[in-house]
């Protein structure tokens, strides 16, 4: 197989993102981190400075999408994703999008390109459009904890130096797998205004990961009953909502583990109420402790 990737969440054929007439944008950034005939990984950030919806946007490769820190939201003709730590968008190549940037603070995103054959070969037939160019059904998937640790792992060990090709190559294709296996990931259901109520619930918990929230608080900012959100919640997502607002914090954890050596300063930083809470949640959550994770991740 031949390297012929474009290395970026959002390529060079876009014409908010890359600038006009293939000028330098300084809305996004990348640094690709691992590219090899198998696979491409790239770090991308985004300022986030648009909060309507860009222009027009088209990918040039099918890639997988990990949003690690803020959130933004595709726009995919009548359909929406919010991108946050708990979701894999699929960006299709020549698929037309828009982006938005309801919430505050840019976003960063690992971007995953892997061969088309790999695609056809690991992902189940039902997520495919095309097995000949490996375009995805869905728009995107709620991945589990594990998956989010690996995402992180991956990054850290890239960016660390700590990990060789041959071994990276195996973590991105092990991250490719639980992102699309059925057993480890799960597709939104329900109806469309109740997918639109989940997402603007998930908007308002990306806006104060640290805020304490109360069903009542966030039946009001959303105009519904706590008991009625709490349903559509658990119908669309597969999960309770106030354990989707946990995962969101211990990803944003996972995106900040390398900047403290304070672990009780960490665990205040994402809205714990202590040291103990914490770890606690982090080791019921990844499988080992905040401290493990980090020697592991940064290899220290």
């Amino acid at each position: 197989m031949q390297s012929n990737f474009s290395h970026r969440r959002y390529s060079a054929s876009s014409t908010v993102r890359s600038g006009a007439n293939n000028s330098p944008c300084p809305e996004i950034s990348s640094d690709l981190l691992l590219d090899s005939p198998s696979v491409a990984i790239c770090d991308v950030y985004c300022r986030g400075t648009c909060r309507d919806r860009s222009a027009e946007e088209h990918g040039r490769v099918t890639s997988l999408v990990f949003t690690y820190r803020g959130t933004y939201v595709r726009h995919v003709g009548q359909n929406q994703s919010v991108a946050e730590a708990n979701q894999v968008l699929f960006f299709n190549a020549a698929e037309s999008y828009r982006v938005s940037h309801p919430v505050a603070g840019g976003d960063a995103s690992l971007s995953l390109i892997a061969h088309p054959t790999l695609l056809s070969e690991i992902a189940p037939p039902s997520l495919l459009n095309n097995k000949l160019d490996s375009s995805f059904r869905p728009h995107r998937l709620r991945i589990d904890a594990r998956t989010q640790a690996l995402v992180a792992m991956l990054r850290y060990s890239l960016r660390e130096g700590t990990v060789e090709p041959l071994e990276a190559e195996s973590l991105a294709l092990t991250l490719l797998q639980r992102a699309l296996g059925p057993r480890t990931t799960r597709g939104p259901r329900g109806s469309f205004g109740n997918q639109r109520m989940v997402d603007r619930i998930k908007l308002l918990l990306a806006s104060d990961l640290t805020r304490r929230w109360t069903l009542a608080a966030i039946a009001a900012e959303v105009h519904g009953s706590p008991i009625y959100l709490t349903q559509v919640f658990q119908q669309v997502e597969g999960m309770p909502l106030y354990r989707y607002q946990l995962r969101l914090r211990l990803a944003r954890s996972l995106d900040l583990l390398n900047q403290y050596d304070d672990l009780t300063a960490l665990a205040l930083e994402v809205g714990f109420s202590s040291h103990s809470h914490f770890t606690a949640a982090f080791r019921r959550t990844y499988g080992r402790s905040p401290s493990a994770f980090k020697r592991a991740a940064l290899g220290r």
